[in-house]
């Protein structure tokens, strides 16, 4: 669960922590850390070697949900991640998609994968990343991914900043 839980979705809420994530400066080294908030403890920010991810919106609870209500709760999240990916889009240019399917299956096979996939799968950021880059006139690539862990969690919509390209990893 995130701090974010409850909010509404907005995408010039979601634009402007984006931003403020750009300005924030990246961590230079050390390990990745989830951070929570003081008082709940849900997350709010994750930390690696260059680079930094946060929750954007988080949906209801999907416990004892079943479809079609399942489905609509699905695709209201992939609509939030599409709306955002189309503002982006226009600020940025055209995204390029990132499919998380090899470190997952690398991940799940115990086979090391890099920190900043590492940071989104203890997330359960199981979703493939939507990226632009470089952006903003410096080295810093951006990404957006929604995603849950199982059918009872609920959809966290979240968004990285990176220090270094964020690629797909060669196939398994």
């Amino acid at each position: 669960m995130t701090a974010r839980a409850g909010e509404a979705f907005t995408v010039a809420g979601a634009l402007a922590d984006i931003d403020a994530l750009l300005a924030r400066p990246l961590p230079t080294s050390g390990p990745t850390a989830a951070e929570g908030d003081p008082e709940t403890g849900e997350w709010t920010t994750t930390g690696g070697d260059g680079f930094r991810v946060v929750p954007l919106w988080e949906g209801d609870p999907l416990t004892g949900v079943y479809a079609p209500e399942w489905n609509d709760l699905t695709d209201a999240a992939e609509a939030h991640l599409a709306a955002l990916v189309e503002e982006l889009d226009r600020r940025w240019g055209p995204h390029r998609a990132v499919p998380l399917h090899v470190p997952m299956f690398r991940r799940q096979e115990g086979a090391a994968v890099e920190p900043l996939f590492d940071a989104l799968f203890d997330q359960d950021l199981y979703g493939d990343l939507t990226v632009w880059g470089p952006v903003g006139g410096a080295d810093r690539w951006v990404g957006a991914s929604v995603g849950h862990s199982d059918g009872d969690a609920p959809m966290v919509l979240a968004a990285l900043v990176s220090g270094r390209p964020v690629t797909a990893p060669d196939a398994w």
